[in-house]
């Protein structure tokens, strides 16, 4: 993907599945919520994974093992295996291992999935500040983390250990809304010791490398739902990357995005997997996709026509970018999404 100022999304006119040989599958908001499979999530992996596509699975979520997750998956009706799921976990812990000696011990905040990847690196997990850690990890541990594991993160971190994050998402997506994430656990700690910590999960580099190692892909589509993780990662990666629109982001924040938080395709779901891209083409100051056209003026959005929602809104997409330019997008839009029912 090019690093060159995003100013529409693009056209394909191979499906997606056809033009890419890995899809890079974000899990929470892409793929299920709240554990249960979002709709056209199991039909639309299937037929990308019979026509050739390889599916993987990278999630920032450091609470379960890979197993775990591939077991979670197969049961919703997506067959998939340990070797198909990524994690921050083993992105972190790969970033441990290769700044302390092996066999040490390390601090964990977080769930299983911590514990498994460390282990894998050959690191040993501790839960105390005073079992001779010499460095903590901080990952997402559930609702049921206990207050009492940020004490410990912030006694080690206090006495100067190097303190390692998987993520730093703030928020989570469930079955009944947006919880707090990892981010905001990490942000006690920060509170409580002033430190800073390394942080591996999406956009960040050690995630795409981690991916990347494990997957061996050539040819990588980023899918995400989140403008700040997944598709910065695509952009830091200098890979493509498809926006679903089933989780966290909604057409506002999309239209209001930044250059590095531009997708280079956007699809209401996972059967955007499945067929071509819709160009958006320029007609004079206005846009055209489907049936709709799209302009920027007198401090708005202008929407006209009629047609599948997400093509209008890839038309305002180009309007928007086309007049943020480097800036974010301050038109209001609020009367063009409320005729496409964003």
């Amino acid at each position: 993907m090019s690093r060159s100022v995003r100013t529409r999304p693009e056209g394909s006119g191979q499906a997606l599945s056809e033009a890419y040989d890995t899809a890079l599958l974000d899990l929470d908001g892409v793929v299920y919520a709240g554990g249960n499979a979002i709709e056209h999530a199991v039909p639309s992996l299937a037929v990308a994974r019979d026509g050739g596509m390889r599916l993987a699975y990278v999630t920032n979520n450091a609470l379960r093992t890979p197993g775990a997750v591939a077991a979670h998956l197969t049961e919703l009706g997506i067959p998939a295996e340990a070797g198909d799921v990524i994690t921050s976990a083993q992105a972190v812990a790969r970033l441990i291992a290769d700044q302390v000696p092996q066999g040490s011990r390390v601090l964990v905040v977080g769930g299983e999935g911590l514990r498994v990847a460390l282990r894998e690196r050959g690191l040993e997990p501790v839960e105390s500040a005073d079992d001779e850690p010499v460095a903590v990890v901080q990952g997402y541990g559930g609702p049921e983390l206990a207050w009492g594991r940020f004490a410990e993160a912030s006694y080690a971190v206090a006495r100067g250990l190097p303190w390692f994050a998987s993520n730093t998402d703030l928020t989570i997506p469930s079955g009944r809304g947006i919880a707090p994430g990892n981010g905001a656990a990490v942000e006690v700690v920060r509170i409580a010791t002033g430190a800073e910590p390394q942080v591996a999960g999406k956009p960040l580099p050690p995630m795409h490398r981690e991916t990347i190692l494990r997957t061996g892909a050539e040819r990588p589509l980023v899918v995400g739902d989140r403008l700040d993780t997944d598709i910065e990662g695509a952009f830091n990666g200098g890979v493509d990357s498809l926006l679903v629109l089933t989780g966290v982001t909604d057409g506002a924040q999309l239209l209001a995005a930044p250059p590095r938080h531009r997708p280079t395709y956007v699809d209401a779901d996972l059967r955007g997997l499945l067929t071509g891209q819709p160009e958006v083409v320029g007609d004079g100051g206005a846009f055209r996709c489907g049936g709709w056209t799209a302009a920027a003026g007198a401090g708005r959005l202008e929407l006209d026509g009629d047609g599948a929602p997400v093509d209008g809104l890839r038309a305002l997409c180009a309007a928007a970018w086309t007049a943020a330019g480097d800036e974010v997008c301050g038109l209001d839009a609020g009367k063009a999404l409320a005729r496409l029912g964003l």
